[in-house]
């Protein structure tokens, strides 16, 4: 046997240290948490090594809280913020960040509303004043209601009608989600999208945006009482909404039964199997089950050396691409996902069978100890080169408190997911495996009676 040369022995313990030496890296964040008169909550993540700041705006209403018969209104009014306001033209907002040399932007899911401005830290009292103003002042016209409805008209067309995927998802969550508004999608049903007005806009407006209906999230370099009195100066002086209850959806009814569907369309260029199962969401001071399903979900299906892609695609040769994902920050109960990609000459229903084998293997192998310290260091690695990012942690706090969770759950997570044992996981992956919360779709092209033809001669010859 050659010796080794020194560089990869080297390299090998280095290798070897690195879950110790990240378990060993301080990724405590700088917080500092405190409510305004009006019930506003403020977060303030401190980070003083470049000059910029980031402020978050996040609502406590998402696509999930609209009203039956209005779908897609959060998000139609995420698009009508940017117009004029009793101080700003259409427009202004962003052009003065720009000016400014800073970035902006919002998005809207489910469970949330979020909106942001990122600049110099000198800047930051600017973004607040016109921050401020937009949530309570916007001046929309009929104009802005048809201009802005054929623009998110256009972007259904383009980002979920174009999409064969998209649609297919849609149809997915759809069955998956019975009675609760996530079965319904965020951007909305395009025969209620085209007929959203004025009063649909207003009502979710003057209800859901309200200082005691906010989490401001500024991260950067600032301190909290800079943000403070800031603050108290812009958003301080707008009262909050004593109409505004606590949130309340309709819930799902025990799912005892699997369900199935095949969604057909000519644009499909590659037959896909996608599979979901009801999955717990991390709750506040309850999360140990919902990191079990985090990190089973990459031993699963989280890149080339996952199990099932190490079976399917490397072993067996029957799929192009497996992955699985679950993400618990959300309101209310989410979904586990498997993907499969069969090779050409596998059909969907051989596919099925190839992942049903699989899963039923890695029930009885267990998790690999190895591999699963593999991926716990880098999430660890992962978390630390987060922290290089204002808008990284700008929305991991945002989306966990928007979302129901406190700042105390979001700092245990990383070490939470550090403690999660092998076992764990495998109890997790009994608990979410039940066919009677399952949905399996098959996403492919119609076949035509040539190919039906062809497919019967191939197989008798």
């Amino acid at each position: 046997m050659k010796p080794i040369p020194a560089f990869f022995s080297a390299l090998a313990v280095w290798l070897a240290a690195l879950p110790a030496a990240l378990a060993a890296q301080d990724v405590s964040d700088q917080v500092t948490t405190f409510t305004l008169d009006n019930g506003m909550e403020v977060v303030v993540v401190e980070d003083h090594r470049a000059p910029v700041v980031q402020q978050m705006v996040w609502y406590r209403a998402g696509a999930a809280d609209e009203a039956p018969g209005v779908s897609g209104v959060a998000h139609f009014l995420e698009h009508l913020l940017f117009k004029a306001t009793d101080t700003l033209e259409a427009g202004e907002l962003s052009a003065t960040v720009a000016a400014n040399g800073g970035s902006d932007n919002a998005f809207t899911s489910y469970d949330y509303t979020a909106y942001y401005q990122q600049v110099a830290a000198d800047r930051l009292g600017l973004m607040m004043e016109m921050e401020a103003d937009r949530m309570k002042n916007i001046r929309l016209t009929e104009t802005d209601i048809a201009t802005e409805r054929d623009v998110i008209l256009e972007e259904r067309n383009m980002r979920i009608e174009n999409s064969t995927g998209a649609l297919f998802s849609e149809q997915l969550s759809a069955a998956q989600y019975l009675n609760h508004p996530y079965g319904i999608p965020v951007i909305g049903w395009r025969h209620e999208m085209a007929e959203l007005d004025m009063d649909a806009v207003m009502d979710f407006y003057e209800l859901y945006y309200s200082p005691n209906n906010a989490i401001l999230v500024v991260t950067g370099d600032v301190t909290a009482d800079e943000v403070r009195t800031l603050a108290e100066e812009t958003y301080g002086k707008i009262p909050a909404n004593p109409e505004l209850t606590e949130r309340s959806r309709p819930q799902e009814p025990p799912q005892t039964a699997p369900r199935r569907l095949v969604f057909e369309d000519p644009r499909v260029a590659q037959p896909t199997l996608r599979r979901s199962y009801l999955a717990p969401e991390r709750d506040p001071g309850d999360q140990r089950t919902a990191a079990a399903l985090d990190l089973l979900s990459e031993v699963l299906g989280g890149g080339q050396t996952s199990y099932l892609n190490e079976r399917l695609q490397f072993e067996e040769k029957s799929v192009v691409y497996a992955g699985s994902f679950y993400s618990g920050t959300s309101l209310d109960d989410t979904t586990f996902n498997l993907v499969v990609v069969p090779v050409p000459d596998v059909t969907l229903e051989e596919a099925e069978a190839s992942l049903d084998a699989a899963i039923a293997q890695f029930m009885e192998d267990g998790v690999d100890p190895e591999h699963l310290e593999r991926i716990k260091a880098q999430k660890r690695a992962a978390q630390i080169y987060e922290r290089d990012s204002v808008d990284s942690v700008g929305n991991r706090y945002g989306r966990a408190l928007a979302s129901g969770l406190t700042v105390e759950d979001i700092q245990a997570w990383p070490g939470l997911v550090q403690e999660i044992t092998a076992d764990e996981v495998m109890e997790a992956a009994r608990m979410v495996f039940r066919p009677e919360t399952s949905v399996t779709g098959y996403l492919t092209r119609p076949q035509t009676p040539g190919e039906t033809e062809q497919t019967e001669q191939e197989v008798t010859q």
